[in-house]
């Protein structure tokens, strides 16, 4: 019961810590003049993945990389199969494909350029700096097209910014804001990792299979909010959008600035089977884009039905 008690608390934590954090850096991206398109790529588009960034450097400080790796790993499995799948069955997914076409050709490299690193089975400093440069230039790249060319997807991030309510409008409110968000984050990892661990020893499983799973999804939940949001709205761009980012940020940043701080062993499992689920699930929205066609609720379902035959995999096959 304390365990269950400890991840309850440590999601409710990074959430709330996370939606804080974003608003608290969109609100001092304001003062500080910071145009609309570069809040919205940057601190929107990316700070929903805040959760996850705190998750995988505590994990990887704490010498635990298997939940560092299988958080990353499984956020964007989920992101793809849970998301995508969930926001398709309420309204399906019709965006327009220049718009994010970019962003999804990316997210692919992104994970050839992991898998090509992991082969060593393990991501070393310098695997590190090669991710962290390949995401900086993805930035500069995508910001530079967007400020100085007619890109569609430059309304989308200014959209995303604009959007955002209830932002702080005074520094003795964004300093605090900045500051509370962030503890919150940090104590919200402390929390769900100390909970999972004892959760994984306590069945008899793997860290791995935790991570990939449990806290991979917990650590979505900024991400399933606004992308469930936005397809209410039925605003599809952003939904597609948000996961495109999302998982971007995940394999190029995070898991560039953890195995920085700590170099990352591929436990077997990941090596030989979740890496390459990734790489399917980013597969299937490169497709979705260039094909153009809409999500539709019945495809919407069977990515749901291809995360609940992941899950029982893990846990009934490979845990």
């Amino acid at each position: 019961m304390a365990m269950l008690l400890l991840i309850l608390a440590g999601l409710v934590l990074l959430t709330v810590g996370g939606d804080i954090t974003i608003r608290g850096a969109l609100a001092a991206g304001r003062r500080l003049k910071i145009s609309p398109l570069l809040s919205g790529l940057i601190i929107v588009g990316f700070g929903t993945s805040a959760p996850e960034l705190a998750v995988s450097v505590d994990a990887a400080l704490n010498q635990q990389p298997d939940i560092a790796l299988g958080n990353v790993i499984g956020s964007n499995i989920s992101n793809v199969l849970l998301i995508l799948g969930l926001c398709a069955l309420i309204s399906p997914l019709a965006v327009k494909p220049l718009v994010l076409r970019r962003d999804a050709t990316v997210g692919v490299a992104g994970v050839v350029l992991f898998l090509l690193l992991a082969l060593g089975s393990d991501l070393g400093r310098w695997d590190a700096v090669v991710l962290l440069t390949a995401f900086f230039g993805y930035l500069l790249w995508a910001y530079w097209s967007e400020q100085y060319r007619a890109s569609p997807a430059s309304e989308l991030h200014r959209a995303e910014a604009n959007a955002v309510s209830g932002v702080p409008r005074s520094w003795w409110i964004i300093g605090p804001a900045l500051v509370l968000g962030i503890v919150m984050l940090i104590l919200g990892s402390r929390l769900l990792l100390a909970g999972a661990v004892a959760l994984a020893q306590q069945f008899g499983v793997s860290e791995a299979l935790i991570g990939l799973t449990l806290v991979a999804v917990g650590t979505s939940l900024p991400e399933l909010a606004v992308s469930v949001m936005a397809a209410l709205r039925r605003y599809a761009d952003v939904v597609v959008g948000n996961v495109l980012g999302s998982n971007i940020f995940n394999v190029l940043g995070i898991l560039g600035v953890s195995a920085f701080l700590q170099p990352l062993p591929l436990s077997p499992r990941i090596f030989l089977f979740d890496q390459w689920v990734m790489l399917g699930a980013a597969l299937v929205v490169l497709l979705f884009l260039y094909t153009g066609r809409r999500l539709s609720r019945l495809e919407g379902g069977l990515l749901l039905l291809g995360y609940i035959a992941y899950l029982l995999l893990s846990f009934f096959w490979l845990r």
